[in-house]
């Protein structure tokens, strides 16, 4: 059986994947990194800590502990699945460099549903091209600390492949004046809204809208566990759900 480490054990997603593990037959945790201790699992401080045997990480804390996380991890060599949100350009270096040595799987969204709605999002701005203004609007809890969110910006990037990187993004629209050849994103934050997205294609005269609401955190615990699943059998590379998707 997987043996996992759950990075952020004791906040709300750590403690949604500890419960899903509960009566899986392939994965289980066994330990926890959390800066909150308790639990009915041993968790420590800090990386260096750790006394029992690890096979992968789940992460669903920050991108605080980053640098000390994948120093262990390559260390180690144990496989790493991310599902923090609001990394560095910093960050992205230490991960391109430490998915040479060891598997990393990275997203900032692990629902198969907003995974499809990028795919669609992309097909829809391939057909409508240039002819459409495109905005991004995201809701959700008022916890929340980055703005805009991982996965509005996995929109905007998937659109904008699309467009052959043709548009700029702006983060809301306040004193920017008409609208030029840019691609909005606006980010609302409130109650315990866990996660919706919507895209706009505006032309002239019709509207087209794609939209994903997640009703439960549950299902981004489901979809770090498949990852995981999936990424411990594979060699060193940074990862993300297209690869997933080409494996169902």
């Amino acid at each position: 059986m997987i043996g996992a480490l759950i990075c952020g054990i004791n906040g709300k997603m750590g403690k949604t994947v500890c419960e899903l593990l509960q009566g899986d037959t392939d994965i289980r945790a066994v330990c926890g990194v959390d800066i909150i201790g308790g639990g009915e699992i041993s968790v420590y401080n800090s990386f260096a800590d750790i006394k029992q045997k690890v096979d992968i990480i789940i992460d669903f804390s920050s991108p605080s502990v980053l640098s000390d996380e994948l120093s262990w991890a390559v260390k180690n060599n144990v496989p790493v699945v991310l599902a923090a949100t609001g990394y560095s350009a910093e960050d992205l270096v230490l991960l391109e460099s430490a998915s040479k040595k060891i598997p990393i799987f990275k997203t900032g969204n692990f629902s198969l549903g907003i995974n499809l709605l990028i795919k669609l999002v992309k097909q829809a701005a391939q057909v409508l091209g240039e002819s459409f203004d495109i905005e991004i609007i995201e809701k959700h809890h008022n916890q929340k600390a980055d703005a805009p969110s991982g996965t509005a910006l996995m929109l905007a990037d998937g659109i904008n492949e699309s467009l052959k990187d043709k548009r700029e993004y702006l983060n809301g629209r306040s004193g920017a004046g008409k609208r030029g050849n840019e691609i909005g994103i606006h980010a609302v934050r409130g109650g315990t809204i866990t996660g919706e997205h919507e895209v706009i294609f505006a032309g002239n005269d019709e509207i087209i809208t794609l939209s994903h609401s997640a009703h439960s955190k549950r299902i981004f615990a489901a979809g770090a566990v498949r990852a995981a699943k999936w990424l411990i059998s594979q060699p060193a590379g940074l990862y993300d759900m297209n690869d997933i998707f080409e494996n169902i």
